[in-house]
């Protein structure tokens, strides 16, 4: 087996538990190791008082590609920090791509940047975030 394709086998596994992104209706892609996009459509319900995405739904889009860039080479890595700058509003019905991209990766910990898109190739929001690992596998054995 290949890097890539243990990437996406990690993801997949991954991916079948992960009832949060699953209900929020996210779009996961393995594009290379260490990378991955992640689609989400703004609905009704994730807009706020002013019309707007909810910045916490932002976030964890952004958090979402970054954990399956991170978890690639089947060690478990959890966000150790991560922080956002929104960029402009995400509105309703908009279709957001987040782009994960490994900046480093150590034995200890890994730095991302996740850059979130709209349909109109807009850049609304960009995250930077560091893993840290617990040495576990991703996959069972």
């Amino acid at each position: 087996m290949d890097e890539l394709e243990l990437a996406r086998l990690c993801a997949d596994t991954m991916w079948k538990d992960d009832k949060a992104s699953q209900a929020l209706g996210m779009e996961i892609e393995i594009t290379g190791v260490g990378a991955a996009s992640v689609r989400m459509t703004v609905r009704s319900d994730m807009v706020n008082g002013l019309d707007v995405c909810h910045g916490g739904l932002v976030f964890a889009l952004a958090d979402t590609a970054f954990a399956f860039a991170c978890n690639a080479y089947n060690v478990q890595r959890f966000a150790a920090s991560g922080q956002v700058e929104f960029l402009r509003p995400a509105l309703p019905g908009d279709a957001l791509l987040a782009t994960a991209s490994e900046d480093h990766r150590g034995r200890r910990s890994g730095y991302y940047t996740v850059k979130i898109h709209n349909q109109r190739d807009e850049l609304v929001a960009l995250f930077r975030g560091r893993s840290g690992g617990n040495g576990k596998p991703v996959l069972s054995t």
